[in-house]
Order: C-alpha cells, then sequence, then structure tokens
C-alpha cells in the first residue's frame, strides 16, 4: 500500500480535509492523519502538541475547547489557496474515507485517547476501513485490545525495534507488525518479521527508487507526502 503521509502534504496542508481528500485523489491506497484530543475531548485532526507552526497562533491543543481551534486558519501558511482551513475532527475525516480505501490514525499523546476512540467509532459503519498507529506502546496495545478486529502497529524510529526480543513481544502482546522509518528496514528484519507473521510498514520515504527497493523487500506499506510519484514508481516496477 501507498500510505499518503498526513493527506498529500506535499501539496495541501498537512491533517486537513483538503490533504486527505488529496490524498486519495491522486490514488493512495490509505490517507495517514495524527490525532489528538481537545480540551473538551473531542478527537482533533494535528501533528503538533500546539497550533503554532500550521497557524502562527501558539494554542495548546489540550488546552482549548474543539469551537476555539476551528477558527483557526490551519491552510494559508502552504498556499493562499487553502487560506480558512481549519482543524479538523476524526470524525469528518473518517466519514470521507472512500470505498476500498484505508485510514491510519496516528494517536499523539496516551491512552486517554482509546476510551474516546470507543465512543465515537465503536459502532461507526466505516470502523472496519482504520488503522491504527502509535508511538506509545501503552497506548496501541490498549487500542488493539478495545478494537481487536482491526490493525494495529508499533511506530519506532529505534534499532531495538527490529530485534528480535522486541518483535517477539509485538506479536505476544497481539499487535499485528510494526512502522518503522525506512532506514530500519533489512533483509533480516523481513525474515525475521516473515517467521512471525507480522507485517512491516515503513515512513516517510519520498524517494522513488527507495521506495522501489522497500516494497521488492516486501514492506506492507510506504508512508510518503508525494503518493502520486510513489505510485507512479511502483506502478512502473
Amino acid at each position: 500500500m501507498v500510505v499518503a503521509h498526513r493527506g498529500a502534504s506535499a501539496y495541501a496542508p498537512e491533517n486537513t480535509v483538503a490533504s486527505a481528500k488529496l490524498g486519495w485523489i491522486l490514488g493512495a491506497d490509505a490517507v495517514e492523519v495524527d490525532v489528538r484530543l481537545s480540551s473538551d475531548q473531542h478527537i482533533v485532526v494535528i501533528h503538533d502538541q500546539n497550533t503554532e507552526r500550521t497557524s502562527g497562533k501558539k494554542w495548546v491543543v489540550s488546552d482549548e475547547p474543539l469551537s476555539n481551534l476551528q477558527t483557526l486558519d490551519v491552510g494559508s501558511w502552504k498556499d493562499e489557496k487553502y487560506r480558512g482551513e481549519p482543524i479538523p475532527t476524526l470524525f469528518e475525516v473518517v466519514s470521507l474515507i472512500p470505498e476500498g480505501k484505508k485510514l491510519f490514525v496516528e494517536l499523539k499523546g496516551d491512552d486517554s485517547l482509546v476510551p474516546i476512540l470507543q465512543r465515537e467509532f465503536n459502532h461507526d459503519p466505516k470502523l472496519d476501513q482504520l488503522n491504527f498507529i502509535a508511538f506509545d506502546y501503552e497506548t496501541i496495545t490498549a487500542v488493539k485490545e478495545s478494537f481487536p478486529d482491526n490493525k494495529a502497529y508499533w511506530l519506532s524510529s529505534e534499532p531495538f525495534a527490529c530485534t528480535r526480543s522486541m518483535l517477539e513481544k509485538v506479536k505476544h502482546d497481539g499487535l499485528d507488525g510494526v512502522d518503522l522509518h525506512y532506514s530500519l528496514i533489512t533483509p533480516a528484519l523481513m525474515s525475521t518479521a516473515n517467521e512471525l507473521k507480522l507485517e512491516i510498514h515503513c515512513w516517510t520515504v519520498n524517494n522513488q527508487e527507495e521506495a522501489a527497493t522497500l516494497s521488492a523487500l516486501g514492506v506492507y506499506s510506504i508512508t510518503t507526502d508525494v503518493p502520486d510519484q510513489i505510485m507512479n514508481r511502483l506502478i512502473a516496477g
């Protein structure tokens, strides 16, 4: 799979409805977004702990209610044509997932997000189109326990994540695999993962030749800012 990182973030403002839509329009198999909780317990789509980088106003996401956060313009920093693009809720993005496509939801922070996810999405008709990822190990295992039928992957950029003992722990704890920085992917890692029946996913790959190499090694997905370019290279073979 080719996964559009924060949507098609090379071309549209990251983690917005515009970037998610564009990711799917460009042919990505999935879109990845980051989520956090607002002060009034809404799941909002944003990467950073505060809003400064994408809005120019330094508001801490967890200190602000949804109504305040959605007054911010998080589009014009990328391009004037996106002026007025707001911070979306996860529910808004999930509602847009096309048939046959996936959404990778990266949980930021701790496992306090999990009960809110359950409340909002346990009976959502698009629940089976969601995959979950997180750097915090307790968070991703909590998600898997709460959503056993959904794929859940531990995110890491650390070499110890590739050791056999760590991969065995991932397997034992019921996770479906790991999502690693692409520089960690090796034939030896892939061999161990295949033996343990774990999936290996990787991020963030914007070089076409690197993507082709990783695809040949057998990774399940490649997350990229330029999904159209990576798709074209992989199709070309």
